[in-house]
């Protein structure tokens, strides 16, 4: 046979292990964690470095974050050498729409030789960490990346996963990357500062997960509500760390980096991603998921699906939280770009539609069609809806 004609069949696997980490303080010099991380990971002897970008809103917050950092270092892991400058970003979806900011952090990389041995330490919200994770994926194809969520959505969902992005062409997260972290810190005590849309946006994704994995996850929602809108911090600790770790364990026996066209984590989400582009991004990420959930809960709902009693219980403990379920956006253009919301994501899974619908709290199906007409009901049902709460 010709040399020509013959195949050569390649097969290999990469194991990927991150813990994630749940503490208070970290940047404590009493606080040992972050000091046996290094002392675990690194090689004694050999000098490596760190790039600090730190979320500009939570640096506000924590004017004296940079002097903690570097406090930190000198004192509990001198072996690691921090570049010369913390970088500030600007916070919120925003940072991932401004391609001169990912360039930046690429010339900061180049600036301060920080090579495929060192490391690139996110500390921020989501966005923050979208952008700062894509940054340290492509720069020399993979640069060791430590997370450090400030938020609640990060800590229990975006921020512990294997996906990095940025925004491009008008679309969410059109370039990105599936690298995972090499660890994850979640501090309790880095909320304590967020504003209550913040606090509250996160939960958005813990119920999600709820719906589709885990009605007594969901029940204790419900039983907690009053706490989780009051900031009861023992009460959130305790949702972040269950999202967190049904987030990890769905990436680990599912498909966690995306091959196939089934995404259950993105329950919710088809609605939400386009709500904020036409929005401007004025709705948060999470404000939009929670949106998402319930439109797609009443189009579940709509087709006897799922039961009104269920849809009703879903749509109280949304309300209870404080979430808007409606935004004039989604009826704008008699409803187009919403729908054409649904064809970009159709595109984004490769052309098949597969989308989560709750069939009873707790467990989810796929479906691969939506009924325009129905969609649009439900948009007007939550427009007409009035969701009443008393704590």
């Amino acid at each position: 046979m010709s040399i020509s004609m013959q195949t050569i069949q390649q097969r290999f696997q990469v194991e990927y292990n991150y813990a994630v980490f749940f503490t208070e303080n970290l940047f404590d010099t009493k606080n040992p964690l972050l000091q046996d991380f290094f002392n675990e990971y690194t090689e004694q002897g050999f000098q490596r470095k760190a790039l600090v970008i730190v979320d500009e809103g939570f640096a506000q917050h924590h004017p004296d974050l940079s002097n903690q950092i570097q406090s930190y270092f000198a004192a509990s892991v001198s072996h690691i050498q921090l570049a010369p400058e913390i970088i500030i970003v600007p916070g919120g979806e925003a940072c991932k729409n401004d391609p001169a900011l990912f360039d930046s952090l690429v010339e900061a990389v180049d600036t301060y030789g920080i090579d495929r041995h060192s490391f690139i330490i996110g500390i921020g919200g989501g966005a923050v960490l979208d952008l700062v994770g894509y940054a340290a994926a492509v720069s020399h194809r993979g640069i060791k990346l430590i997370r450090i969520p400030t938020t609640v959505l990060s800590q229990n969902d975006s921020g512990v996963g294997v996906k990095n992005s940025i925004n491009f062409r008008g679309k969410k997260n059109f370039l990105g990357t599936f690298a995972p972290p090499v660890a994850v810190f979640n501090d309790l005590t880095l909320l304590r500062t967020l504003d209550d849309r913040d606090w509250r946006g996160g939960v958005s994704e813990a119920i999600k997960v709820a719906l589709i994995k885990d009605a007594s996850f969901f029940e204790w929602i419900e039983e907690h509500v009053a706490a989780l809108a009051n900031r009861d911090e023992e009460a959130m600790a305790y949702l972040i760390h269950r999202c967190a770790e049904m987030h990890t364990d769905h990436i680990a026996g599912g498909d966690p980096f995306e091959f196939g066209s089934s995404r259950p984590l993105d329950f919710g989400h088809w609605a939400a991603h386009k709500l904020e582009f036409l929005t401007g991004f004025q709705v948060r990420h999470g404000e939009a998921v929670a949106i998402g959930i319930a439109l797609d809960c009443v189009y579940a709902a709509k087709i006897g699906q799922l039961s009104e009693t269920e849809l009703n219980r879903i749509l109280d403990v949304l309300g209870k939280l404080g979430f808007d379920l409606f935004h004039p956006k989604l009826s704008e253009n008699d409803k187009i770009n919403l729908r054409n919301g649904l064809n970009e994501f159709r595109e984004h899974l490769g052309g098949r539609l597969t989308i989560m619908l709750l069939e009873k709290i707790g467990k989810g199906v796929e479906v691969h069609e939506l009924d325009a007409d129905i969609i649009a009901q439900s948009v007007d049902y939550l427009e007409g809806t009035k969701i009443i709460h008393a704590l």
